[in-house]
């Protein structure tokens, strides 16, 4: 079943490259198509009574006698994630039916790659097997990027591959560190199953398990990313195809969130406890920062890509919150930010086709010009913002609530009280209310530049560059996805169509995400539970001093109905 959906799209991949270039975007489509329908299989199959349970196994050796197998593997968190890929992958090329006229079968090619190894990441159950699959992801993305990208593509893509690949190279040197105290312990057999080095890595000393952190975070922290490590994303989602945008945004950053989830907070939960207040700190930076760089963008793409530098900022404060309440929000934000930020970067690829620009200084008052085109961008603009009844808002709320009561030493009272006084008391490495209070101005800033681009190209008195009527066409044209021929009229049945999958999702789960949440439960009380486990324990030979209270739990629960 698992293995099925990384080989549909190889075999597409294949045939896209041996047949002639007419027919390259309808046998991808029917690739994309076709992966999505044996998930949607995968998903029926599924038992959700036990989501928390591994399913779908399947294991052979690979290399047997360094212990490597082709392991697989998903429960409801990777199968969530895995449909979120196969949804994206037919609209990514709807989305490319005009935009991409050279080169297609190269395109389509390697589109159809990229989606087998995203889909790898999320199944994959053996370290190494997780690792070439998150590695090669830069190989089909690098070349979306440099061979269909605007005017600075080469360099965009340069910049995504090396800083990706440098944090991965020294994600693998902590890996095959936790294998080889393995081997060490075992004999010299070798083995690279997740669960047991989880099990290795939770066994040693403090300061190992804390540079295993270090060596987890740089390859993750990249990916996802997370300031400081955020320089390439910019660059990158600006210069990408709009389809190469989509991916990244929907699926791409998220192989570092889930990264962190599946395996830094698996192999050393006691050292993301003591840490966890530095990443907090990161996250929160990053959210401002983010927002307020936001602020001042005038190309309405580069100011969508700041803003997954500040999104992926809550979905990384609430894994770090380190309960059910952060847990369950960090894994939704990982989905619904894929659906809303993913349709944000569609509409403007499908506006800059018909003005070849983006500058927000160019385009305005589309409203009377393009309602239906409009009509979409404000809805999904206020889901990314996170209007209460769509998408954005539960994640994000959760979120912000996990961090907040995820200290038992700081309370309520605290939060106008003095820092240094609450401090002291503090349990190492939990957060305090302050973390969820400076979040939530990120909330307050995304909203000011979401709603003053919104305000600033869809209403108004019409402006247009020059050659379709108003202004000056300065717009950024990089010779493969320029049409002059395309008139600036309203959208299409084709792309209302790529649109409309993702307009329903984003409702659905804003009105009512009961659903998901219930299923999300049991993995996350996994985690939770060894987090607990963690805490209470210590690191191996050292006293055990870090015993939480009673307290946060109920706490805990309250706020988990509360949420529900």
């Amino acid at each position: 079943m698992l293995a099925s959906l990384m080989l549909i799209p190889l075999v597409f991949a294949l045939g896209v490259a041996a047949a002639p270039a007419a027919r390259a975007r309808v046998l991808a489509l029917f690739g994309t198509l076709a992966a999505f329908g044996a998930t949607v299989t995968a998903l029926a199959l599924f038992d959700w009574k036990n989501a928390g349970i591994t399913q779908f196994d399947a294991s052979f050796n690979w290399i047997k006698s360094l212990g490597i197998t082709f392991s697989v593997g998903v429960d409801s968190v990777a199968l969530l994630l895995v449909a979120l890929t196969a949804l994206l992958g037919p609209l990514c090329v709807l989305a490319s039916t005009t935009a991409i006229t050279e080169r297609v079968k190269t395109y389509y090619s390697w589109l159809l790659v990229l989606q087998a190894a995203m889909t790898g990441v999320f199944i994959a159950r053996d370290m190494v097997f997780f690792y070439v699959c998150f590695e090669f992801t830069l190989i089909p993305m690098y070349i979306l990027i440099s061979l269909y990208g605007s005017t600075n593509r080469k360099a965009a893509a340069t910049k995504f591959f090396l800083y990706t690949f440098t944090g991965s190279i020294i994600t693998l040197a902590g890996v095959v560190y936790v294998a080889y105290r393995h081997a060490m312990a075992s004999g010299g057999m070798w083995s690279f199953e997740i669960d047991t080095l989880a099990a290795t890595a939770r066994s040693l000393s403090g300061q190992e398990q804390s540079l295993i952190l270090g060596a987890l975070l740089l390859g993750f922290a990249v990916k996802v990313p997370l300031f400081p490590f955020h320089t390439w994303l910019p660059l990158a989602h600006t210069e990408a195809p709009t389809a190469g945008s989509v991916i990244l945004a929907g699926v791409l950053l998220k192989l570092g969130t889930y990264g962190i989830y599946r395996i830094a907070l698996a192999f050393v939960p006691a050292a993301v406890i003591d840490h966890a207040t530095l990443i907090a700190t990161l996250s929160v930076v990053g959210i401002l920062y983010g927002g307020l760089i936001c602020w001042v963008q005038t190309d309405v793409k580069k100011l969508v890509a700041y803003s997954s530098v500040a999104h992926l900022g809550f979905c990384i404060l609430g894994l770090v919150a380190l309960n059910s309440v952060g847990l369950r929000g960090s894994i939704l934000y990982m989905i619904n930010h894929g659906l809303s930020t993913g349709a944000l970067f569609l509409l403007i690829g499908m506006v800059y086709e018909r003005y070849h620009t983006r500058s927000m200084k160019e385009l305005g008052g589309l409203a009377s010009k393009m309602p239906v085109w409009s009509s979409f961008m404000v809805f999904f603009a206020m889901a990314s913002v996170g209007l209460p009844g769509l998408n954005g808002f539960l994640s994000e709320f959760m979120c912000l609530l996990g961090a907040f009561q995820a200290s038992s030493a700081w309370s309520v009272t605290d939060l106008w009280g003095s820092a240094k006084a609450a401090v002291p008391g503090a349990t190492p490495g939990e957060l305090g209310p302050w973390y969820a209070l400076i979040a939530g101005f990120g909330m307050i800033v995304a909203a000011m530049y979401l709603l003053l681009m919104v305000g600033k190209i869809v209403w108004g008195p019409l402006k247009e560059p020059g050659g379709h009527g108003h202004g000056h066409d300065s717009g950024t044209h990089s010779g493969h996805d320029s049409h002059a021929g395309v008139l600036p009229t309203d959208l299409n049945a084709r792309e209302i169509g790529t649109l409309m999958p993702l307009a329903v999702l984003c409702l659905a789960l804003g009105v009512y995400p009961k659903p998901l949440l219930d299923v999300l439960e049991a993995p996350v009380q996994q985690v939770v539970a060894s987090v607990q486990q963690a805490r209470e324990s210590g690191y191996p030979g050292a006293p055990a001093a870090r015993t939480a209270d009673a307290a946060p739990a109920t706490i805990e629960t309250q706020a988990s109905e509360v949420a529900r």
